[in-house]
Parts: C-alpha cells; structure tokens; sequence
C-alpha cells in the first residue's frame, strides 16, 4: 500500500520548550562580550558633548600617558575607513551610512569623535574621560514639532480624498504624535573583533550576521570573505541591532592598528544616541464617513524625524492603504532633520506608530457617528487590497475582531463614557485592529544526516530571543522523521550558507521552504546510496520507486514500517554523513499577485481610580490570524512581549532631548521608563491559524510585530472611555488626565 505520513507524531504546532532555553538559564550561553581572548585589550569610545557644530581642538597627550593605555585613535590616526555602496536588494545596508570618525563635523550628542584602548576596561573608560576635545558649537535642533525638511511624497493615492473631504458633512481632522523611544535591550551594543591578517573574525551583537559581514567588509575596505562575523545568542534586539553601528567598525579598525583582539561594549547612556531609536512621528489624519459609517475619505500625512545626513522614514502609512475599504484615499510622507543620532526599526517600524493615528482616528469617528467601534471597523471591511488592487491571499480580521470582542465580553460595553464601574474604579473599555507585513528573505539551508542516527540544519541566520533554534528543530524533525533530541541546529555565523536577517518577522517563513528543499535533496541522496549499496536491503531497485516516510527508506508499495532507518543506510554504505542544500526566494522582487498581511485585534481594559489619578492596563485579549505557528509556546510569548511592549508605548516610553545641547536627559533605566512585572496584567493571547501556503508549505507568518502593531491606539481609546480625555500625543501621561479629577 502507498506510504502515508503519520502527522500524529510531528513537531509542527506542538507548544515546545526552547532548545536553547537550559543554556540561557544556567549561564552557559555565551554572548558577545563573554568572549575574552589572550592578549585582549578594551576600548571605550569618546562621546561629542554637543549636537551641532566642529571639533576645534582634540588633544589626546594626557589620556595616553595613563597607566595600561595603548593608544587613542581618533580621525588622524584611525585609518581610512569606507562608505557602504547604495544597493536595493538588502545585500549590506546600515542605517547609519558615515563612517566612524570620518570628518569634523558634529551632528549629534554623543557622536564618537575618539576612542580610548587599554589593558582593561577601567583603564580604557578612564583615559576616554582625560580626552579633551574643543568645540566650535552651534545650537542644535532637536524641536519636537517636525516640519518638513523633505520633498513631500505621494506613497499612496486613489480617488479625491481632497474632495470627497471637503464635500462631506461628517468628518475629523486631528493630529497624533509618538514620540522618539528607544529600545533599550538587556544586553548592551558590543563588538569583539579579533584580527589575524587579512582576516577579521567579530563577535557581534547583531539581528542579521550575513548582513553585517557585507557592510564591515566594505566599511574596512576588504574582501567579505575577509570577514566573518558570529552571534550565537542576542540579548534581544527589538531592531536595533539589525544593521551595525559605529563601535563595531570601531572595534575591528583598532584591532587591525594594534593586532590585538579587542572588546568593545558601549554603555547604557550610549545606546541614546549612538544605536537607533524610533523617531519621532507627527501625524494628520482626515477621515469623512457617511451616515452609515461608510468611509468617503481618508488622508493620512505624516512626518518623522531623522538624522542630518540619513533619511530614514518610518512608513506610518504601511497599513493604511490596505486596512480599510475606502475610494477616496491618500497617504503622504516628509522627513525633518534633526541634530540627533540616525533612527532605525524599532518592533513593527512604520505599523506601529501609524496604527495609533488612524485606529484612534476610526475611534473618534464612531464616537461621533455614535457607533460601536467595532461595527465602524466591520462596515469598512474590504474585498481586496485596494492600495494596489489585488486579492488578499488570506484575510481574517473579522474573525479577529469577533473572536476577541467575544473572549473580551464586548457586547457588555456600556458606550457612555465614565459609565461602568467595578470595585470603586472606573473601567474603560476600547479597541482597535492590527496588521503585519508577511513576506520572505532570501534563504539558504544546509542539512546532514549522520551516522549516528542524528541530524543537523545550519544556516547563516541568528535566534535573537525569538526561537528561532527550536522552529528549526521542528521543521527538520518534522522532515527527517526523528525526535528533536537528535537533531542539532547551527545557527550565528556569517560563514555558513548565508540565511535571513531577523527582521520584519520573516526569519521562520523564509527558511521553512529552503529546509525542505534541503531535506529533500538529502533524501534524495539517501536513496541512491540506498539502492546502490551491495548487500542492502534495496540495492538494486530502482530509486524512483523508493522513498522515505516517518524515519524510515522503503520502497513506495509497502508501509514505512518494513523499511529501514537512514542511520542503517548510512553504515552500510560506509558513509559518515550525507548533506543536502536548500534555498528560497525572497518575495520583495517579484510583483505580487496576491496582498499577503498578518491581522489581529486588541481589546483592552484599563481601570481609572479618580481620586488618586491611577491609570492602569488591567485586561487584555489579543487575537492574531498569522497563519499556522510551528511552536504556540514560543508565539504565545512573542505577542505577550509585544504587549508588554505597546503598555510601555502607550504609558511611558519617551526620550527626551535637552534643547540646548541636544543630548537625551533620560538616558539611563532610572529615568526612561519602561512596562515591568507591576504594570502588566495577565495577558490572554489566542491564534486563529486559517491556512494559506503562499508564502512556505506549512502557512507560517511572522508574528514577532503584530502583537505591538494597534495596541496603543487601543490602550487610548479604553482611556478616553474611562475618563473622556482624548489623548492624541503618546505617552499617555497622569497630566492629560487631571483634568477630570
């Protein structure tokens, strides 16, 4: 009888514990700066201590007679150090294109104008401290309101939003901001280079090890595979670890001038200013709407900050263009510069920010068109993708928004504001939708089978946190057919067959189809050795009526029991190992023909005690369509972290800039605020899984971003429910709400 696959006993969608989870907590998982080699020296870079103006001066003659200085590099002694090459397939990219110490000019607090190496880390920050540097200083600007620096530019536009606007009876026009929030990860930026000429071997803190080989490689001036770059674990990286910054070029010029390894690891308050952080956005949004509910009109404009010399926009319109039906519609972007450092993604970049405007503004819609909120969302539901007029290749967001209203007890919602109560408190009720890209990057895969009856998947990708080992795990003992025990990943290193970035929440549904294509040319190759072994069970029959099913090779006409393991095939044939490689495509390059997106919807609950003005989230339910989830475990917790996160957006989270230096004054734990165990209530988190196999053969979707993208905006909504303050600049602060005290 033909052979058929047991998925009683897959892997796929069974809630697992990270494989890497008992190196993590028993402190045997070695990150970035754990490594120390012999001869090893510490560098410490030197901070500008203004926003705007030139170096005058910069003498470095008492710094280095200290104790266990080696040296202290700046512009004139540093070496020549390169630009990346302008390129549109995200081959080597970074975010902030000067190089470190390229001229004179200060452009933002904190810009590394020197760095300090010595035989330790005390010696180093020491003689960083004794440089004294002179400025010709200008006053900087880090103004908060943003006016256009840029070209205004059209992303999207169909019909006459102007007019349809300006034509209608019921409309809103109002303005949100978010502020500049950075993301202040665990582990700190760090760089290990060591140098053994002409080749660099870094131990980065990166999102993407490939990635980072290819923009070193060109900031150094060398050949790529001159360059070799590992990360094994990531002390999380939010995206702000996906593109290198200044240190480590920093850190591996110094090793190549003094031939020693170096460890560089920047400091809390440098993370500010020196490592990205997610601009500041300002947003209009106009929106027009019938009697009904139907909408007539929507324009979505919005401005971020950004660096002096880098132009990096957030793409607040992302999910506008697509969310809602509507036939007059038009989004715009413009950029202001800004004397701070070059922003970069930060969790959900673009969805994130600009789905707290326009779910607020569809909030402030129903209120005046006295409608359910969630009834405005459902009228407005498209067929398809109206922003470039293709179907959906799987959308689900009703299903989201009722599924949730349902667990939430939506129906109980009293909509008067102020009106419902529990235990002395006043509870306000809100909610909004959320989306998310879902799309490839170019992958490549290596699989092995070995003697030993075990298996092992690599790829030049990194686990930043996310599980990335453990799906990995999952995905090939789903495809050799053995327990997960026996198979082992290889991920963290730039020389290995080159994977994905971890970035956009592509990592598990780019490698899922170059796995099994690996795997399927490995078994391929086990077949053959199968039937050209003397002596074997199957020597001799032909290959094409062979095939391997549940762990085992047997010929096609008999069940997978009567064939026999790989492990014996191997021995047999006397072969250690036998490997097999897989790639993917990226789906950026090709024009889609279907829109595919991840949705979601958010309801919260927050609780508003008047007379001492307490704010807090006190209920959440968050459902997500993301296609099949290869570990529930591991995604449970990845939109756990994503809402803990949107409470952090919605009530805390902002860094401040000091007018007349530009520096950010919050620049530590202490001072910038973020969600902890207090503030975070039990999180009821469910997944729908309707299948669509556009992008990988098991449905897979990312699902690191979504959990973040709507959450604030509902936050808001439950907030002006509870206490009739429409609050439209994030954080939400006790300040906006004193007013109903």
């Amino acid at each position: 009888m033909p052979a058929t696959k047991d998925k009683s006993n897959s892997p796929i969608g069974r809630a697992t514990k990270r494989i890497d989870g008992p190196l993590k907590v028993t402190g045997s998982a070695i990150y970035t700066s754990d490594h120390n080699f012999p001869g090893m020296l510490y560098a410490v870079p030197v901070g500008a201590t203004i926003a705007n103006g030139t170096i005058a001066k910069l003498d470095t003659k008492e710094a280095e007679k200290m104790p266990g200085v080696k040296a202290v590099f700046h512009r004139a002694n540093i070496g020549q150090l390169f630009r990346v090459a302008p390129n549109s397939d995200f081959s080597a990219f970074s975010d902030e294109d000067r190089p470190p110490f390229d001229d004179d000019i200060i452009r933002y607090y904190g810009q590394y104008v020197a760095v300090a190496v010595a035989e330790t880390f005390e010696q180093a920050t020491a003689a960083a401290e004794a440089v004294k540097v002179t400025y010709n200083e200008k006053k900087p600007n880090v103004e908060t309101l943003l006016s256009a620096d840029s070209k205004v530019h059209v992303e999207s536009e169909r019909g006459d939003a102007q007019k349809a606007f300006d034509d209608a009876g019921l409309k809103l026009d109002v303005t949100y901001t978010t502020p500049a929030e950075t993301h202040n990860v665990i582990e700190l930026h760090s760089s290990v280079a060591v140098f053994d000429d002409p080749n660099f071997t870094l131990y980065e803190t990166t999102q993407g090890v490939v990635n980072h080989r290819n923009v070193l490689a060109q900031v150094l001036g060398v050949e790529p595979e001159n360059v070799k770059v590992i990360s094994k674990f990531l002390g999380s990286g939010f995206g702000g670890k996906i593109t290198p910054w200044p240190q480590s070029a920093i850190a591996a010029a110094v090793s190549r001038k003094l031939r020693k390894p170096i460890k560089l690891v920047i400091s809390r308050k440098m993370t500010f200013h020196a490592a990205g952080h997610r601009p500041r956005t300002q947003q209009r949004v106009r929106i027009s709407a019938d009697e009904k509910g139907k909408l007539t009109s929507l324009q979505h404009d919005y401005l971020n900050h950004t660096a002096i010399l880098d132009d990096f926009k957030e793409n607040c319109g992302e999910c506008t263009k697509y969310l809602y039906s509507c036939a007059n519609l038009r989004v715009t972007s413009a950029l202001a510069k800004r004397n701070i450092g070059t922003p970069t993604s930060m969790r959900g970049p673009g969805a994130v920010p600009g789905l707290f405007a326009t779910e607020s503004a569809l909030d402030e819609l129903a209120i005046k068109l006295k409608m359910d909120p969630l009834q405005l969302r459902i009228i407005n539901e498209p067929e398809k993708d109206e922003g470039i007029n293709i179907p959906f290749a799987s959308r689900h967001l009703i299903e989201c928004y009722k599924a949730g209203a349902d667990k939430f007890g939506w129906a109980k919602r009293d909509p008067r504001v102020g009106s419902m109560k529990r235990d002395g408190l006043t509870l306000g009720w809100g909610m909004a939708g959320a989306s998310w890209i879902a799309e490839r990057w170019p992958a490549e895969v290596a699989v092995e089978l070995r003697n030993d009856g075990t298996a092992k998947v690599s790829t030049g990708t990194q686990d930043i946190g996310t599980g990335t080992y453990t799906v990995l795990a999952q995905v090939l003992a789903d495809k050799v057919g053995l327990s997960m025990d026996k198979v082992e990943v290889v991920l963290g290193d730039s020389s290995l067959p080159p994977g994905p970035l971890s970035g956009g929440s592509m990592v598990t549904a780019s490698l899922i189809p170059a796995v099994s294509k690996a795997a399927e040319k490995v078994i391929g190759t086990l077949l053959a050795a199968a039937v050209k072994t003397p002596g074997e069970k199957y020597f001799g029959v032909e290959q094409k009526d062979m095939t391997y099913t549940e762990g085992k090779v047997h010929k096609k006409d008999e069940p997978a029991s009567a064939g026999i393991s790989f492990q014996k095939v191997l021995n047999a044939g006397n072969f250690k190992f036998l490997t097999g490689k897989g790639s993917s495509s990226t789906t950026f390059t090709a024009k889609p023909k279907v829109s595919m997106h991840s949705y979601g919807a958010h309801f919260v609950e927050v609780t508003w005690q008047e007379e001492i003005a307490r704010l807090r989230v006190n209920r959440v339910v968050t459902v997500i369509d993301a296609g099949k989830i290869i570990n529930p475990k591991a995604g449970r917790n990845q939109i756990e972290g994503a809402v803990v996160m949107g409470i952090g957006m919605a009530l805390f989270e902002h860094t401040h800039y000091e007018p007349s230096k530009g520096a950010p004054l919050n620049s530590n734990f202490a001072d910038y605020i973020v969600a902890v165990n207090a503030d975070v209530p039990a999180l009821d988190v469910h997944f729908l899984e309707f299948e669509n196999t556009e992008l990988n053969e098991y449905g897979a979707r990312g699902i690191g971003e979504i959990g973040l993208a709507g959450f604030a905006a509902a936050t808001a909504n439950a907030v002006y429910h509870a206490t009739g303050v429409r609050v439209r600049n994030l954080p939400i602060k006790i300040e906006d709400l004193l007013a109903t005290t």
